[in-house]
């Protein structure tokens, strides 16, 4: 999937809003991605799935990871794709944690996911949560990429890492 068809479903659904927001990041932006409006609709979600899936090796690939709310159905429909298990972490006291029984065992190789990625903090800590369940970083993907070129993601930036739209 490219990114104009990306951005083509995300005008579609309404999910891509124009006007001035403020983001979660404290950053202002000229458009908004609603990425909820599309994903409510289950075919355009697993097209999305099957998308980011794609660009990863089935084998290199034990676990799927995405930070709650916004990518716990991205997480579940890569993981449906390449046949593994998807969770989220959710956040305590302003930290990610893992929790309803969930658990990274050492040496798993986790794919992280987001719906939209802009300033990279919510991956760098899911990375580090990742890191300390004494898990491997196997790649990063999402739906819109908003980060300005050339931002270092330091231990993200693993080689065979792949964003999309690409």
């Amino acid at each position: 999937m490219t990114e104009a068809e990306v951005l083509e479903l995300y005008r579609s659904t309404g999910a891509l809003r124009e006007g001035h927001f403020r983001l979660s990041s404290g950053l202002h932006s000229p458009g908004y991605f609603q990425s909820a409006l599309v994903l409510a609709r289950p075919a355009l979600a697993g097209r999305l799935g099957e998308a980011l899936a794609a660009r990863f090796d089935r084998q290199g690939v034990d676990l799927v990871l995405g930070p709650a709310l916004g990518a716990v159905i991205v997480a579940h429909e890569v993981g449906r794709a390449l046949e593994r298990d998807a969770l989220f972490a959710e956040r305590v006291d302003d930290r990610f944690c893992l929790r309803r029984g969930f658990a990274i065992s050492p040496g798993e190789r986790v794919l992280l996911v987001e719906d939209v990625l802009t300033t990279g903090r919510s991956i760098l800590e899911l990375a580090r949560l990742v890191e300390a369940s004494q898990g491997r970083v196997a790649g990063l993907a999402c739906l819109v990429n908003r980060m300005v070129a050339g931002t270092d993601l330091g231990p993200l930036d693993v080689p065979g890492s792949r964003k999309l739209p690409a």
